[in-house]
């Protein structure tokens, strides 16, 4: 572990230039994009949607990696130490802006390791439980909590907006509720279908199929407006938790010190795919809205969010 941490720690340091003729063929190999998440839910599924399409924008194939861990930031280091030039993506969720303040002693800055191309969908997370959870709505679901009993809920991992929600519900509401932490949502759902979790946070895509089955309901979404990709599910904000606002997101990073060049050129793959019809219709079956956002002004996006977080992580004492 030790000549691991150090050879990223020198990876980072050296100066990250591309070559000339680098930046003049790019891309002049496969492209891979790091998911720092496991298959099958939210993430894996956009991001397994846009990249063919970057792929025939860009001329080459764009793989798509699942490289879980440590909250996410074990796929994030790969790309931080990665050459700058184009050639690994990081494709996250707001984790991203949560990890820092969750794993310690990194050996990498998110803030200044990597910059932003642009967001691919945007979406709340639903509070579901399981069948034969004494709950039918939001309400009934904090008097459950209030009779002392701890209310388990998954979530597709630690520093997730899913996680971020929990700890805020449980603050406000005055219960307790104990985070338990998956490798991504399709796996906190299968449980949560199951009859071993209680509850969950997680994505609209990963809990739709067990709620359509009858083996879970779901109760909240995450989000102070409710989306109208999800009609029938009312707000946690509504419930009487006004303010009550967490919504989630992927979007596509590169190594910070890319050449401007082949940042405009990522951006433009990237567009391109978010922007594909059958992809925006993908997306909104699974409850999102394709993002708009330029990468510029989801660079301030990032900032303003960044903000948002470390309040919620002041104000509830959220244990990671």
């Amino acid at each position: 572990m030790t000549t691991r941490r150090n050879l990223l720690l020198t990876a980072l340091a050296a100066p990250s230039i591309a070559r000339a003729q680098g930046t003049a063929h790019f891309p002049n190999r496969p492209i891979r994009i790091i998911l720092p998440y496991g298959p099958g839910g939210q993430s894996d599924t956009v991001a397994r949607l846009i990249a063919p399409h970057m792929g025939a924008v860009l001329g080459q194939s764009v793989v798509v990696e699942n490289r879980t861990g440590a909250g996410g930031s074990i796929g994030a280091g790969i790309v931080a130490a990665a050459p700058a030039d184009g050639h690994t993506l990081l494709f996250d969720a707001p984790s991203f802006l949560i990890v820092p303040f969750a794993v310690k002693n990194l050996p990498f800055d998110y803030e200044k390791h990597f910059t932003p191309l642009g967001m691919a969908v945007s979406q709340p997370y639903i509070l579901g439980v399981t069948a034969s959870f004494p709950a039918q709505d939001i309400a009934s679901f904090v008097a459950h909590g209030r009779t002392g009993k701890t209310i388990g809920f998954g979530t597709p991992g630690v520093g997730s907006i899913g996680h971020l929600a929990g700890a805020m519900l449980g603050s406000r509401a005055g219960i307790l509720m104990e985070h338990v932490a998956y490798r991504g949502g399709a796996d906190a759902a299968r449980d949560l279908a199951a009859g071993n979790l209680e509850a969950a946070i997680i994505t609209p895509n990963s809990l739709d199929a067990i709620v359509q089955s009858g083996r879970a309901r779901a109760l909240g979404q995450t989000s102070e407006r409710p989306s109208p990709l999800l009609p029938g599910i009312p707000t946690i904000a509504s419930a009487g938790f006004p303010g009550f606002d967490l919504t989630s997101w992927n979007a596509a990073f590169a190594r910070s010190g890319t050449p401007e060049p082949i940042l405009d050129a990522l951006e433009r793959a990237f567009r391109a795919a978010v922007d594909n019809r059958e992809v925006q219709d993908a997306f909104r079956r699974m409850g999102g809205e394709p993002g708009t956002e330029s990468r510029a002004a989801f660079g301030e996006r990032l900032a303003r969010e960044r903000a948002v977080v470390r309040n919620i992580v002041e104000s509830t004492g959220i244990a990671f």
